[in-house]
């Protein structure tokens, strides 16, 4: 009997387990639906942006004839010396191989930077990121916790400022952005962009095409600086709150297999059960129709 007692112990507390990933998930639900909202107005919003300075920065270049004079985010930088890598992961786990294909992706980087004799720096947002590099006694230049699990456009233009700044003063030749993004309930994509300087190559044809007139200005870097700073920025708001819909939606399939295979466990442990039990009462039958047999 003490066998039964232990199943049945154990079924108990793998129902508790199935009980309380379960609800963990309808969690993860409810605030997905929540950051969804806020991730498709931003991505909406960071497209334009991208739109606009891209195209304002490309009618600029067009009229000094090279990237001599342009604002130092729109240069291109051949001899790059210094990379930043800012990367977002969250501040807590059971969401399965989330965390995980970022820091991946940010080792990769790093080791292929380094081999190529560039100095890679580590900025990171979100508790498990930094955990991970601590252990591995792999420095970091910025720490973030809190960010990632409630992102706002003040907290991230606040973290963010610093990079810019560096790479105005430049103490940075380069910044990618790492982070693991949203885009379904059951996929997530790892998405690295470069933030710094930015790209132009990709609206090369926006002259042809584009009905924005663009005179120059005695402040023309000042201005693009502007531009610059709102574009990365957004761009890293927007990172966060994509990064937060992806999490929610990695634990609600990582909550989800948790608790079918809680289920399929108390299956297999009540079948268990049931035979120990069978088994119990054949034995007793047994005893009582030998012990009765032995009486005659």
């Amino acid at each position: 009997m003490a066998n039964l007692k232990d199943i049945s112990r154990q079924i108990k507390s793998v129902k508790g387990t199935a009980k309380t990933t379960k609800a963990m998930k309808l969690v993860s639900s409810a605030k997905l639906r929540r950051t969804q909202v806020l991730a498709e107005a931003a991505k909406a919003y960071s497209a334009k942006i991208n739109e606009v300075l891209n195209e304002i920065a490309t009618k600029v270049s067009a009229i000094h004839g090279d990237n001599e004079d342009l604002s130092r985010a729109f240069k291109t930088i051949n001899n790059v010396k210094t990379v930043d890598l800012v990367f977002v992961t969250a501040d807590k786990g059971l969401c399965g191989g989330f965390n995980m294909a970022t820091i991946k992706a940010v080792r990769k980087l790093r080791n292929e930077y380094i081999s190529k004799g560039v100095e890679v720096r580590l900025r990171a947002v979100g508790r498990k990121g930094i955990d991970y590099f601590n252990f591995q006694e792999i420095e970091l230049l910025n720490r973030e916790l809190g960010l990632s699990s409630a992102p706002t456009y003040e907290k991230a233009s606040e973290f963010i400022v610093k990079v810019f700044e560096d790479f105005n003063n430049e103490k940075t030749d380069k910044v990618i952005l790492i982070h693991n993004g949203f885009v379904n309930m059951l996929t997530q994509k790892l998405s690295t962009n470069t933030l710094l300087p930015i790209s132009m190559d990709a609206h090369k044809d926006l002259n042809a095409s584009s009905t924005m007139d663009v005179e120059p200005e005695d402040n023309e870097d000042e201005i693009l600086d502007g531009l610059a700073s709102k574009f990365v920025e957004f761009n890293m708001y927007y990172s966060l709150v994509d990064s937060l819909s992806a999490e929610h939606s990695a634990r609600m399939q990582a909550m989800d297999a948790a608790t079918k295979n809680a289920n399929e466990k108390v299956d297999s442990l009540t079948v268990e059960f049931n035979k120990a039990r069978q088994a119990a009462i054949t034995t007793e039958l047994i005893e009582i129709i030998s012990g009765v047999e032995s009486m005659k």
